[in-house]
């Protein structure tokens, strides 16, 4: 659904919030919920339009889930315990939805069809289509099987030793979940450390999972038990406000029950890097994964190099980060994310783009960027690409833009934060239609 959107400058954000059920770990809990025996309570669920993509998707091969409100049951049936869709499954722009599924339809014993809409068509799927390939199923695609609609046939598969050529958790929880179906064990190498919630949710619901010094490996044939689970709030999500909290002169927040896996909570180490006020509070663990409350404080921010280890700990936050570093005195260099390029668009082009048209002062490098820090940022018009991430970063650079930053095609933010709009003003922010 395609909308526009008119942020003011803000005077001062103020207040709590508590923002949606982590993205990763939402779609996570209705996969290995499906496969396991018996039924999971799922509660804090995430309902953007990639996590129905997922729920949907499972519904289309027998899983019962009933959605409660307050919490989801999903009925599993088993690793065996899927049917052969009756027609074709759309994953949306969910690239989580497609390329886990494609692991677990690997090892299946029948054929499915996987494609999703115009934007996930775009992306690389030979990541994930070479090694399950090599594990023994068969797949057919657009460009040589790089590129979705794919057909896959699933077949007893075979473990492999597969040496990753990018840190994704994406492609690493692929690969593990179709060793579930290869009589042996499977092991995935990476060259920095990916996001680990496959590894922490299959132990949740039983598996053995070794985790090492650069991947992860398991045993094949094992089962999934049914385990409850209550979703964190994602820091993905709350970098927006985390930001906005830190360039808004006057402002204070506390961001309630936000997921802090040391994986995903990069974020939080650049910004505090960068000078920014943030207190960890309230420290938990809730099924595994650590949880906190983030209060953010407003504060003068200074360039600083981001690259290495960090980046995968960091990559769906880049283009807030930008926002923040065009802001920031001095120069912000981020390398090693060329990974950005092949997101639901081009990332590191379109923030480029996007924020120079209000004054900042950023340059493109094939592998990240160079922002040099301004004094402010000045209104204009701006577009989101479709891109759900891109429309809610510039509506933070919206919040400190001489007097409004207008944004076009903003209804992508459905996918990942249906309710952002609405938290936005609650804190204080003019936001028109």
């Amino acid at each position: 659904m395609s909308e526009n959107r008119t942020v003011q400058k803000a005077a001062g954000l103020q207040g709590e919030i508590t923002i949606p059920g982590d993205k990763s770990i939402s779609h996570r809990s209705l996969m290995f919920g499906s496969l396991a025996k018996g039924t999971t309570r799922v509660r804090g669920l995430l309902r953007g339009e990639d996590n129905l993509s997922t729920l949907n998707a499972f519904r289309a091969m027998g899983i019962d889930i009933d959605d409660r409100g307050e919490e989801i049951l999903v009925h599993g049936k088993g690793v065996h315990g899927l049917q052969e869709p009756g027609d074709v499954i759309d994953c949306g722009n969910s690239g989580t939805t497609i390329r886990l599924i494609s692991g677990i339809l690997a090892g299946q014993n029948f054929f499915s069809v996987v494609t999703g809409d115009q934007y996930l068509r775009r992306r690389p799927m030979g990541r994930v289509t070479k090694p399950l390939s090599q594990m023994g199923a068969r797949f057919w695609g657009r460009e040589g099987g790089t590129k979705a609609p794919l057909a896959i046939q699933g077949q007893p598969l075979e473990p492999i030793e597969y040496s990753s050529p990018v840190a994704s958790a994406q492609v690493k929880s692929a690969i593990l979940l179709a060793g579930l179906y290869a009589d042996g064990t499977t092991r995935v190498l990476e060259p920095h450390l990916s996001r680990d919630h496959s590894e922490r949710m299959l132990r949740h619901f039983g598996v053995q999972v070794d985790s090492f010094d650069g991947g992860a490996s398991l045993v094949g044939g094992q089962e999934l038990l049914a385990n409850d689970v209550d979703v964190p709030g994602d820091i993905s999500s709350a970098a927006f406000f985390l930001v906005a909290g830190l360039i808004v002169p006057g402002s204070e927040l506390l961001i309630r029950n936000v997921g802090i896996n040391p994986t995903r909570s990069g974020i939080i180490d650049i910004l505090q890097a960068m000078g920014g006020d943030i207190t960890l509070q309230e420290e938990r663990t809730v099924g595994g994964e650590p949880v906190a409350d983030l209060l953010v404080r407003s504060s003068s921010l200074k360039g600083i190099e981001i690259g290495g280890d960090l980046i995968p700990r960091a990559i769906d936050e880049f283009p807030v980060v930008s926002v923040a570093a065009s802001l920031a005195e001095g120069t912000t260099v981020v390398r090693d994310a060329a990974e950005l390029r092949v997101k639901e668009t081009d990332r590191i082009a379109a923030m480029v783009s996007e924020l120079s048209k209000v004054g900042a002062q950023v340059e493109a490098r094939e592998d990240g960027m160079v922002i040099e820090g301004v004094e402010g940022l000045g209104e204009g018009d701006v577009v989101s690409f479709g891109d759900h991430r891109i429309a809610m970063s510039m509506a933070v650079a919206g919040l400190v833009a001489g007097q409004e930053i207008r944004i076009k095609d903003t209804g992508c933010t459905a996918t990942s934060f249906p309710n952002f709009w609405d938290l936005l003003t609650s804190l204080g922010a003019k936001v028109s239609a």
